[in-house]
């Protein structure tokens, strides 16, 4: 298994209606690297936004879409999503304010 820096665990947040109405219970949904476990993901959002402290994190793995461009078919990449649930004394992520 290849060794992943905090910094290299999420790639980006997920903004969509389902994330946002979640937010509410400080739930937030963010594309991970495919490789990343639970805890990495646990300790890199613990790192990067200060003040904040998870409570739990559910991960799932998407498979690549189908996609066709004449007669030749192929898949998208694959890619890995995380909800993490952030306890009732901490602090909300920055990134998500105002939208």
């Amino acid at each position: 298994m290849a060794d992943i820096k905090y910094y290299d665990v999420i790639l980006k947040p997920v903004i969509t209606e389902k994330s946002m109405e979640m937010m509410a219970d400080k739930k937030y949904t963010f594309l991970v690297h495919t490789d990343a476990t639970k805890s990495q993901v646990k300790e890199a959002v613990e790192k990067m936004f200060s003040g904040t402290k998870v409570k739990g994190v559910n991960t799932m793995n998407l498979d690549g879409k189908k996609k066709r461009r004449g007669m030749v078919y192929g898949k998208t990449a694959k890619t890995k999503k995380a909800i993490v649930q952030l306890t009732e004394d901490s602090a909300d992520i920055e990134i998500f304010e105002g939208l």
